[in-house]
């Protein structure tokens, strides 16, 4: 374990933009981001020491959103659906390693 209070920091934009431009919102981010918390909730995986799943405004990716980046590996990814998070929260929170078909 590392010193940080989080061994792995969460960020999913849900972002809702008002000029009518693709934003993180207006595909379901803050549901999959929702999804996300109480999965790892279930996995025991959720809080101080291990992950924490956060919201984020604006992230500056909206042309590939939604988007959620992980830290601290830095890893920005792009999901469509509670699949993509399955896959994410699967692959890399539990096993480590990089998804890169959703990588961005």
């Amino acid at each position: 374990m590392s010193d940080s209070y989080y061994q792995r920091h969460v960020f999913f934009c849900v972002n809702q933009r008002e000029n009518g431009k693709r934003c993180c919102a207006d595909y379901g981010a803050a549901e999959c981001r929702d999804y996300a918390k109480a999965r790892l909730k279930e996995l025991g995986m959720h809080g101080r020491s291990q992950v924490r799943i956060n919201q984020a405004g604006c992230l500056d990716r909206c042309d590939e959103g939604p988007v959620m980046v992980i830290y601290p590996e830095e890893v920005w990814y792009t999901f469509v659906d509670k699949e993509d998070v399955d896959e994410i929260i699967d692959r890399h929170l539990v096993g480590g390693e990089i998804v890169e078909r959703l990588r961005i």
